[in-house]
Order: structure tokens, then sequence, then C-alpha cells
């Protein structure tokens, strides 16, 4: 099952930029250059997700999204070159899943979109459902990290225990977003309470097993103050 995805956007040349890397990825999309035009084809087309930009022609990004959740739960990424606090804030409490401001990395955009289809009651994840990352390409339906590595014919699998994978999930699906220990801890051990320094104890073996040098990470990064963020910024 192809994931159907609503691009609304104005920019042509930014809307087909999102519509090739979806289809790099296996997923069906659909461009307006109006909210009215959406609206219109929202009437036969029903997408699994749709990216709205904020800045449209006649009706604004902010009241689409208003008139669109009053009929429609499928998630929505707000991508978007205003990146003030209120227009977040907006963004979010009128319905949106995620926002991401532009520029932005498309590999990002197609890890959010992964991510909130996962969580989604009404997607069925492909069986080459991976993510890729530096030299590492994770599989979710093997539950499996491997490691491509210059010389060998295949990549290999890096050994991660149950937990260690989850922790690597749970950050990646909060990607470029600062995890706080608590948040981490609840979301992983499934518990409110309990030892938040095992967050870190496999935050550690995770940077062992991923990172060219653990103390410098590039992608399990440390955010003074809050806690972790799986970051592509640094990758190579």
């Amino acid at each position: 099952m192809k994931a159907k995805i609503l691009v609304i956007e104005d920019v042509k040349e930014m809307s087909d930029l999102i519509s090739l890397y979806l289809s790099k990825e296996g997923m069906e999309s659909k461009q307006c250059d109006t909210a009215e035009k959406a609206l219109t084809l929202l009437e036969t087309y029903q997408p699994d997700l749709v990216i709205l930009d904020l800045n449209l022609p006649g009706i604004d990004g902010f009241e689409f999204l208003t008139i669109f959740r009053k009929k429609f739960s499928v998630p929505v990424i707000i991508v978007s070159a205003r990146d003030a606090d209120e227009d977040i804030i907006c963004g979010l409490s009128t319905g949106a899943d995620e926002f991401i401001t532009k520029p932005f990395s498309p590999k990002v955009l197609i890890a959010r979109i992964r991510a909130i289809m996962r969580r989604s009651q009404n997607f069925n994840a492909p069986p080459d459902s991976t993510f890729s990352f530096g030299e590492y390409i994770l599989d979710y339906n093997s539950f499996t990290l491997k490691h491509i590595v210059q010389g060998e014919i295949r990549p290999i699998r890096v050994p991660l225990s149950a937990k260690e994978y989850a922790v690597l999930i749970c950050l990646i699906e909060h990607i470029e977003k600062p995890m706080t220990p608590e948040e981490i801890y609840t979301k992983v051990w499934k518990a409110e309470f309990g030892d938040l320094s095992a967050v870190a104890v496999y935050i550690q073996r995770l940077r062992k097993k991923i990172e060219k040098d653990p103390s410098k990470p590039q992608f399990i990064k440390t955010v003074f103050g809050m806690g972790y963020c799986f970051s592509l910024n640094g990758e190579q």
C-alpha cells in the first residue's frame, strides 16, 4: 500500500522537489497551489497525510487547516518559511501534527512523514520501510540496524539489544526535536517513574555503536538543559 500525500504549496519548484523525494520513497503525491483547489480535490481524493504551506494566495494555511480539521483527522505537516514562535504555536494548536521551517532537509521531511505514518492507525508501513543515516540503514520491519562498510558486499548487522533499539527508534521518531530523559523513559520503559540514569546509559551504548567519535556525537546529540536529540544536520 502506497502512502498518498497531498502537497499544498504555491511555489512550483518547492512542490516539485517535495513530490520528487516522495516518489523516491515510494509514496504517491498530488499537488495543489491553492487551498481552494485542495478543498475541492479532497471531495474525491483521500490522502494519508497533508503537507501544507502557510503563505498561500487566497485562503491561507491557517484558515485551510481550520476548515480541514472540521472534516478530516489525517496528519498534517506544516512546511513554512514563517518561523516565529507565534506561527508555530498557532499552527500546532490549530491542528498540525508537525511544523518544519524552510529551508529544510528533504531527508528530515521524509523521516518525519515516516514517523507520523507509523503512529497513524490508517497506514501500514510498506515491507521495505527503512531509514538511512550516515553509513547505517534502519529496517523497521526486521528490527535491525545495518552498517554499510566500505569493501564489504553486504551491510553488516549492528548488534543492538531490544532496549537500545527502542531508544534509537524513539529518538528518530522525534528527529531534530530534543527529548528530555523523562520523555524517553516514559516512551521506552512504558513507565512514568523510574531510574532516569538508565537513559544516559543506553545513550552512551548507542553512541559507542554508531558514532565515529562517541565523545563528539554526529547523530545522537546532547542538548544542554533539555536532553537528547537525533540530528541529521551534521551528517556527512
